[in-house]
């Protein structure tokens, strides 16, 4: 076994060449980051012989503070959207003026609003709980609250005006509205696809990487142009949704959700280069061919 150096009452041994950590009593972190000398996070699965350091090693512990697993944070991050929705679709009372209470838009097109609004975060809740595998264990509790409010409250927005009792169809019609919903089923099968496919690719676990490849699918063959198609997919899915509302604060939401998805990307797409030298040159990040 190595020699480490403790600098936190943690304790700290060799089994089959894994570092094994135990808190003591006193700690009440849930969750501890563990560092090598060489400053880099180590993962659940490190081994230690492979690890670049000698017979001496020091090792830093940070507390993380409270945590949650991600499948909790994905599931409350979606279910409030889900319900806060519908909350203004039905019109409960207090929400508009009295008399409008429990009413019931007469445009087609904010039930059908509701029905691709309510679809999606559908889609999402049963992704995390049967589809997702997540390369991180937890995520910090403050961190679930600002995504919880962000999700949360964007919805309660968005929902307001579409529900609105003044709220005013889109300029051309149910022509709009028609390839709107045209657009949006593709961009959710696409995105549905991608979230699959990348489920297969992590079978293997961390020895068996490797990175996404198209395959029979026509909906993964954006795989031939970017290294996250699942985002491709899902600005789609709202830019849609944008259209066929005609709504601007579901344009301003989906601007913000595109900018922090092109951050998500360019950083896996990075990653991917970084990581395989055989990494195809002609995707991008996001957008084909442009971003």
């Amino acid at each position: 076994c190595f020699h480490y150096e403790i600098f936190c009452p943690f304790l700290l041994y060799c089994f089959k060449d894994h570092l094994i950590c135990i808190t003591a009593p006193s700690i009440s972190a849930q969750i501890k980051a563990v560092k090598a000398n060489t400053g880099k996070s180590l993962r659940d699965d490190e081994i230690l012989q492979n690890l670049p350091v000698g017979t001496t090693a020091t090792m830093y512990f940070k507390d993380l503070g409270p945590q949650l697993g991600w499948t909790m944070v994905f599931l409350a991050e979606y279910i409030g959207p889900l319900l806060s929705y519908l909350l203004f679709y039905f019109r409960i009372p207090y929400i508009y003026s009295n008399r409008y209470a429990l009413s019931s838009s007469p445009h087609p097109v904010v039930t059908l609003a509701c029905v691709c609004h309510t679809f999606h975060y559908t889609k999402r809740l049963i992704e995390t709980i049967f589809v997702h595998r997540f390369s991180h264990g937890t995520m910090p509790l403050r961190t679930i609250v600002k995504n919880c409010a962000y999700y949360w409250g964007f919805s309660a927005w968005l929902a307001y005006y579409i529900n609105h009792p003044l709220y005013t169809p889109p300029s051309y019609g149910e022509l709009q509205v028609n390839y709107a919903l045209i657009l949006f089923v593709m961009c959710e099968m696409g995105n549905f696809s991608i979230h699959l496919t990348l489920n297969k690719l992590r079978g293997d676990g961390p020895k068996g990487r490797r990175f996404p490849m198209p395959n029979k699918n026509p909906f993964t063959w954006l795989f031939f142009f970017v290294s996250c198609p699942n985002y491709t997919y899902e600005v789609g899915a709202w830019v849609s949704f944008s259209i066929m509302t005609q709504c601007l604060p579901v344009a301003f939401y989906t601007l913000l959700g595109f900018i922090q998805m092109t951050i998500w990307a360019k950083g896996k797409h990075r990653a991917y280069i970084r990581e395989f030298k055989d990494y195809p040159s002609l995707r991008v990040a996001i957008i084909p061919l442009i971003l």
